[in-house]
């Protein structure tokens, strides 16, 4: 067997391991993982008790390429997914207070620290219902811990489940989403972001305005950016893919404009009930149709049924079609501009159900949403002078409201 090297960087250092000795550090590197978050684990439940160690509903794995626009599409991924709390960036959280006390008394920040720094972060309430991580996992360790974590969380659903506290122990769902430029592309934005930020600190320096930002070596050197892609293709993308068949993966194709990436986000991140809602739920809900299902076969139903309205009360249908004519539609002439119109009528012929159905779907056919409101109008008419009860008659009053696209009015 031919021995190659691969590079894995493991908090920060780097470790230089051939592919023959490869099989034997993976099995040492998952048995430090289960140490590791063993040792993290009981700390937590000590700290805070296992009912409290409720971690977020989802979890975002966001990697990327350096240049790939992770900071740029942040918010957005938040946005798409309902999220309001702010992304956990993971190499910032080795700048934390917690971390600068380990490195001042003389210890690294590895993964046993990233992953309790971490994992606490996680337990903060801003992040029940979901949180998205920049920057992690990195390493095999850290891929490890994460797979134990979400076994972690499916036991304590499993143990709450039938107490008042299940609420607070959802179905866990965590999503990998990887946002992936080619290297020629990656280091072009590098460098382009090199030079807008070394004109940014150059104005901040001439008028005193604004703040200096840190200018990183591979944002100004093309072959330190291409080594930079290199590592992350060999540590970072490997680690994501590991867990490609453990949990939902997303790659998202960052190569285009902003507008293309976000909707290439939009395309892979949108709802999907049976990946999200607690599998009780989603089979209770299943036997109800999805709008999309009502809505396949529409066109051609009000089609059939218009065409029987036609040729089987051809008397009401005509009539229905005067009624439009002649009492709405001068109303909904006189709102074009508005694309909204109310017509209050007290018309005999809608009374008839039939009737009523027709005029819905002539509206649909011709391009008009139709909501009909029907309200009941109590009117005195008599009073029993002996009783005082006062005698009334039921006024019907149908409202119809007709929505349609208004025209726009540019004004100078």
């Amino acid at each position: 067997m031919v021995s190659t090297t691969q590079t894995t960087d493991i908090a920060g250092d780097t470790l230089k391991i051939s592919k023959k000795t490869k099989p034997i550090v993976e099995d040492l590197e998952i048995k430090d993982a289960q140490m590791i978050f063993n040792t993290i684990w009981t700390e937590l439940e000590q700290e805070q008790g296992p009912e409290n160690l409720r971690f977020p509903k989802e979890i975002i794995l966001l990697g990327g390429a350096p240049g790939a626009g992770k900071g740029t599409h942040t918010r957005f991924v938040q946005k798409a997914r309902g999220l309001t709390c702010d992304s956990i960036v993971v190499s910032s959280l080795l700048n934390s207070p917690e971390s600068r006390r380990i490195k001042n008394s003389g210890g690294m920040v590895g993964d046993r620290e990233v992953m309790g720094i971490l994992f606490r972060k996680l337990l903060e309430k801003d992040y029940r219902d979901g949180a998205i991580l920049d920057g992690f996992p990195r390493t095999k360790v850290q891929v490890e811990c994460l797979k134990v974590l979400v076994d972690k969380m499916k036991e304590l659903r499993a143990r709450y489940y039938d107490t008042p506290l299940r609420v607070h122990f959802r179905q866990p769902t965590i999503h990998i989403m990887v946002l992936f430029v080619d290297e020629k592309t990656s280091v072009d934005r590098q460098i382009k972001r090199g030079k807008q930020i070394a004109e940014h600190n150059e104005e901040v320096k001439s008028t005193g305005v604004g703040e200096i930002i840190e200018l990183r070596a591979t944002d100004r050197d093309p072959k330190a950016a291409s080594r930079r892609y290199g590592v992350f293709k060999e540590q970072t993308w490997d680690a994501l893919q590991s867990l490609k068949q453990t949990f939902f993966y997303h790659f998202i194709n960052a190569q285009g404009s902003i507008q293309e990436v976000e909707q290439n986000i939009l395309n892979e991140v949108r709802y999907q009930s049976l990946l999200e809602l607690d599998p009780e739920t989603f089979d209770s809900l299943r036997i109800l149709p999805l709008a999309s299902e009502i809505i396949l076969h529409a066109r051609q139903d009000l089609v059939k049924r218009l065409d029987a309205y036609a040729l089987e009360h051809p008397e009401l249908f005509h009539q229905v079609i005067q009624f439009v004519q002649e009492k709405i539609l001068p109303i909904v002439f006189r709102h074009a501009i508005s694309g909204l119109a109310t017509v209050n009528s007290e018309d005999k012929l809608l009374h008839d159900d039939l009737a009523m159905a027709i005029l819905i779907d002539i509206f649909s056919e011709r391009g008009f949403h139709a909501v009909v409101d029907l309200h009941r109008i109590e009117i005195p008419e008599r009073v029993d002078l002996k009783t005082g009860l006062i005698n009334c008659r039921e006024k019907k009053v149908f409202r119809i409201s007709i929505r349609f696209q208004g025209s726009e009015i540019r004004r100078g």
